[in-house]
């Protein structure tokens, strides 16, 4: 054989061998039907599946995240999200389970907002508040499925397009989803939303965990909470912001250092958690708005050694320890789900920045889309 032949053999055998690994490390998007929405139209399914036993399930019904197996630390995989084991029970017991919320995630006080001089009136869904968007909010559409592709990262794109004056906001938004997860535990979520007028946007993913598995009789309080931040923003009684930042330092609200959830959940001494009836504040991220996503907050359960972090653009994250869970939704392998079951963090802008001067403003105009990219990273420890 002469040289440049050996040269062309070896040069096949590298390009084999590369394309073999690359495929062994490949992630993988599936597509299948999953159900019919009250309309009758076609829900369905992406499953996203990587190497090392991480899956994530998506909806296309409110681009919901369905399910996350994921492996404890002698590598038993469970679900570690709550939520429903039928599409149709998302659209029949909607509870916000997993879901894409928008167009505007968490609370506005009243309902109501003034965008250059002019005021707005929302849907009530939440007593006298707009909740995660109003009675129909981006959770309860159907999106549509745009692009989706496997690889060392395997991803879906779904959109969906909120005309002018849905749910009182103004002008027509088109905005996109894309979920993608890598061969290192990575479930990475970006949203994007652009606009034909000035309006507000903060959108999020509002799954709920556990990592013990969903449904586990240990609840997620024993679970171990850090979040980096300094202060958080306290509430009223109907569960708005007042508009100042408080120190954590010296209350139940300081996860800086590693801290059971269950420590300061029934702290009845402390009028927040009065009025949350547990967690369910904004935490003041130190990191502030960021252009690449940064530590939001990280999550340990002792029992499994499941790790979650999650990490984000935004300056806040809502922390939600499933206070309004009454055992009246049957979740997951017909698991009645109550308080404590799971917990919620949701990187966002503030609740009811639009009327909050002092808070980052969620407006977004013609030609500057909202962007925000959050990850949900999984690990286990020994």
């Amino acid at each position: 054989m002469s040289m440049a032949s050996i040269k062309s053999f070896l040069t096949l055998v590298a390009v084999t061998s590369a394309m073999t690994s690359t495929a062994a490390l490949a992630s993988e998007a599936k597509r299948a039907p999953a159900g019919y929405s009250v309309e009758g139209a076609a829900i369905e399914s992406v499953t996203l599946t990587n190497k090392a036993g991480l899956s994530a399930r998506v909806l296309t019904y409110g681009a919901t995240l369905q399910s996350v197996m994921a492996p404890d630390r002698d590598g038993k995989s469970a679900d570690v999200l709550l939520g429903y084991d039928k599409a149709e029970d998302y659209v029949n017991h909607p509870n916000f389970f997993g879901v894409t919320v928008g167009r505007f995630a968490n609370r506005i006080g009243g309902g109501r907002f003034s965008l250059d001089g002019q005021s707005y009136q929302l849907t009530l869904n939440d007593k006298v508040n707009s909740l995660h968007g109003g009675t129909k909010g981006f959770d309860k559409h159907l999106w549509r499925i745009v692009s989706m592709k496997d690889g060392p990262t395997a991803s879906v794109v779904m959109a969906l397009t909120s005309p002018d004056g849905d749910q009182g906001y103004p002008g027509k938004v088109d905005a996109t989803v894309t979920y993608s997860l890598d061969e290192a535990g990575s479930l990475t979520i970006a949203f994007e939303a652009k606009t034909d007028k000035p309006t507000i946007v903060n959108m999020t993913n509002h799954a709920i965990f556990n990592l013990n598995g969903e449904g586990s009789p240990l609840g997620a309080t024993f679970h171990k909470l850090t979040i980096p931040a300094a202060t958080f923003t306290p509430v009223d009684a109907k569960l708005i912001p007042t508009g100042e930042r408080k120190p954590v330092a010296g209350t139940v609200f300081d996860f800086r250092a590693p801290r059971v959830v269950a420590d300061g959940i029934r702290n009845g001494n402390d009028q927040q958690i009065r009025y949350g009836q547990g967690y369910d504040h904004n935490f003041a991220l130190d990191k502030g708005l960021t252009t690449t996503p940064q530590l939001a907050a990280r999550l340990e359960d002792p029992a499994s050694g499941r790790v979650l972090e999650v990490l984000s653009t935004e300056p806040g994250v809502q922390f939600y320890t499933g206070n309004f869970l009454d055992g009246t939704y049957v979740g997951k392998k017909g698991h009645l789900y109550r308080m404590g079951d799971g917990i919620a963090l949701e990187p966002q802008k503030f609740p009811d920045s639009p009327n909050k001067p002092d808070f980052v403003s969620p407006r977004v105009d013609p030609g500057k889309p909202y962007r925000h990219t959050m990850i949900y990273r999984f690990s286990t420890v020994r």
